[in-house]
């Protein structure tokens, strides 16, 4: 298992908004310009960069996501007690 990954998001508040959200991005959209358009995380701002993290250092749920991807990968919508991600993995360690 990687010790580190890399990964970028896009939080929204709802399940509807993040399928929408996820489609665009898989279908050409910039994942970095919707999540300085729609992120309500303070990442937005990098486009929706969280920088590395390894294990216990995110909520359980973003993490089994983040952990199970291969680099490039975005996920599907994940639900935590923060609302919605969408998941970009960029890098791994």
């Amino acid at each position: 298992m990687p010790k580190k990954v890399q990964a970028s998001h896009i939080l929204v508040k709802t399940e509807s908004e993040a399928n929408v959200i996820y489609f665009d991005v898989t279908h050409g959209a910039s994942f970095e310009k919707t999540a300085m358009e729609k992120s309500l995380c303070p990442s937005k701002k990098r486009g929706g960069d969280l920088g590395w993290f390894g294990r216990g250092q995110m909520v359980k749920e973003f993490e089994n996501a983040a952990f199970s991807m291969e680099k490039g990968q975005i996920s599907r919508p994940v639900k935590t007690q923060f609302g919605w991600h969408i998941i970009k993995l960029t890098d791994i360690q």
